[in-house]
């Protein structure tokens, strides 16, 4: 039993699945390491988020993904940045990294140029969240834009599990940032649209498309006809007599019979 384990999991493609989780993987241990930084020497990192249409607020649009306000607020986007990003990597290899560049930076552009912003108590949007929100869209429409069975079955494990995040993109909490949420489901369909004709597509199977020569075929039916009606005539020339033997009759005059000279 042992042995069979092993043999099992030497045939499990690691390979293949760290290739897959590598990259939100790292991404969830940096925005750790930023968030534990942050709480242990209270670095006030909620400064580096996305203020909306302020100039020094631009440099959100980089870094906002990393910074988180509390514990919970990490630890309900992680998992979902893990398994959301993997199946990028893992369904839509080729155009993984495109699609996720796109992604980040269309949604932070946009939550800095449309998102809510007090003058006097300046308002600060930050999170991995606009990230979960586009990737979420662009797993589910991708399948989608592409007709594409296998991937929007995808699609349907995208909305059975996360199908509840979409009241996020509406005001209903004000202290959660809906528009970063809004924004980021947005350039994930936009991202979607604009790369369906690219990375894995359905198979079409197409059938050859054959002409009938009617003139031709009856001109083969006719030609074969003939060559069996030569065939026939071949056979009963060459077959043989039914009797083995053949009898000839030769007539011969006897000497009795012959005439003979009479005197008178």
């Amino acid at each position: 039993m042992f042995l069979e384990r092993m043999k099992s999991m030497r045939s499990f493609p690691f390979k293949e699945l760290l290739s897959v989780i590598k990259y939100p993987m790292l991404f969830l241990i940096i925005i750790w390491l930023i968030f534990l930084a942050d709480k242990s020497w209270n670095l006030d990192l909620y400064l580096y988020g996305v203020n909306p249409r302020k100039l020094l607020g631009l440099k959100g649009i980089l870094f906002s993904p990393f910074i988180h306000a509390d514990f919970n607020h990490i630890l309900n986007n992680s998992l979902p940045v893990l398994i959301l990003g993997s199946m990028i990597f893992y369904f839509y290899k080729p155009i993984a990294w495109p699609s996720i560049i796109w992604i980040y930076l269309i949604s932070g552009i946009w939550l800095w140029i449309g998102g809510r912003n007090n003058e006097l108590i300046p308002n600060y949007h930050f999170g991995a969240s606009t990230l979960i929100y586009g990737f979420s869209t662009f797993l589910f429409f991708s399948g989608v834009f592409r007709k594409h069975k296998q991937l929007m079955m995808v699609s349907a494990f995208v909305v059975f599990t996360y199908g509840s995040i979409t009241w996020g993109i509406f005001p209903i909490d004000r202290t959660m940032s809906w528009e970063g949420h809004l924004f980021g489901s947005i350039s994930g369909i936009l991202v979607a649209y604009s790369y369906r004709k690219e990375g894995p597509q359905p198979l079409e199977y197409q059938w050859p498309e054959e002409e009938i020569d009617l003139e031709a075929i009856a001109n083969q039916e006719l030609l074969e006809e003939q060559n069996r009606i030569q065939m026939e005539l071949e056979i009963q020339n060459d077959k043989p007599s039914l009797d083995p033997f053949q009898i000839v009759y030769h007539y011969k005059v006897s000497e009795d019979s012959k005439p003979t000279d009479t005197k008178d």
